[in-house]
């Protein structure tokens, strides 16, 4: 059995790499709280201790690593009209202020700004910018967090993970198929990233993050609402694709029905919110579906029943990719 190669599409919120560019020199060691040896966010989290993670994120070890990280992926300007070097200029002077703001729980960010996105089906993807600042914030926060929270994620999930791709993805999906099942549960989540429930994704949080002042300012970023036509909206649900916490919180939120599908021993690969669950007949796919479209509800997210279905594997694309028997 082969699998057949496709360009793979980019997609939005992925973690670029750091290119050795200068990073944000902050306004003093004073003003970002004191020096801590560690190696990398992870050791950083680990000294700082339960209840003190967000000052370990706003170590400034951890602030120039995450300004290294935000500056090599380039990206437009937010609400502010403040590019990258604007940005630097800004918080060269700003910065102890936000910092103080950020540890007392005082600190709101601006709204993103809506960008349409053109998808190849023709329809649109929405984005949404935050500004520079809120980038740098939001990836300090990532690199507290993903060390913390990412090790508890299923085996089956790929997709924004440190050291896993689309390509592991299809690499499991070949194999279950090779295995002997070959119908494929095909799941599309209806406009997943716009209909996330902010109290059921802050209820996860909880259990995973051990300080409120974290999960407060997580709570600040998913109410800061989105910038339309220069009118703001206000928002109850979703995290918009363009910030870098937000696929860190799409696999909290759908990790759930990762357990779920382990604890019955389904053979499944997930890559964001593609997921694909690999059965050995149309019967036991129906069964499938049905369960899981129950299972998303409890997290109020919808199927896209056009766009999945249950069928042979074979000719069935997945993240770009499909699969044939070789002759």
């Amino acid at each position: 059995m082969s699998k057949a190669m496709r360009q793979m599409p980019e997609r939005s919120g992925r973690a670029g790499e750091g290119r050795g560019e200068a990073a944000l020199q902050l306004a003093s060691d004073e003003a970002c709280g004191p020096p801590r040896e560690h190696q990398g966010t992870g050791s950083a989290m680990q000294e700082a201790g339960a209840g003190s993670l967000l000052e370990a994120a706003l170590t400034r070890e951890n602030l120039q690593a995450a300004w290294k990280r935000v500056k090599a992926n380039k990206g437009a300007e937010g609400v502010d009209g403040l590019d990258i070097e604007r940005t630097h200029r800004l918080l060269q002077t700003k910065w102890p202020q936000i910092r103080q703001e950020l540890l007392a729980g005082k600190y709101r960010p601006m709204p993103v700004r809506r960008v349409m996105i053109p998808k190849p089906d023709g329809s649109q993807r929405e984005l949404g910018i935050p500004t520079v600042t809120d980038r740098l914030i939001q990836q300090a926060l990532l690199q507290v967090l993903q060390p913390l929270i990412d090790p508890t994620f299923s085996d089956h999930s790929h997709g924004f993970r440190p050291g896993r791709s689309a390509h592991d993805a299809v690499k499991a999906a070949r194999a279950y198929v090779q295995s002997g099942k070959r119908v494929v549960v095909d799941v599309d989540l209806a406009k997943f990233f716009d209909r996330v429930n902010h109290d059921i994704l802050v209820d996860r949080l909880k259990r995973r993050i051990p300080d409120k002042a974290v999960l407060r300012l997580i709570r600040a970023y998913l109410n800061a609402g989105i910038m339309d036509g220069g009118v703001k909206v206000e928002r109850d649900r979703g995290t918009p694709q363009g910030g870098p916490l937000s696929p860190l919180l799409a696999n909290v939120l759908l990790e759930e029905v990762d357990k779920a599908l382990e604890a019955r021993g389904y053979s499944f690969a997930r890559y964001a919110d593609d997921a694909n669950v690999y059965v050995s007949s149309m019967k036991a796919g129906e069964r499938v579906m049905a369960w899981l479209r129950r299972l998303y509800g409890k997290l109020k997210l919808q199927i896209n029943e056009a766009k999945s279905a249950v069928c042979s594997a074979f000719g069935r694309k997945f993240l770009g990719y499909e699969l044939w028997v070789a002759k």
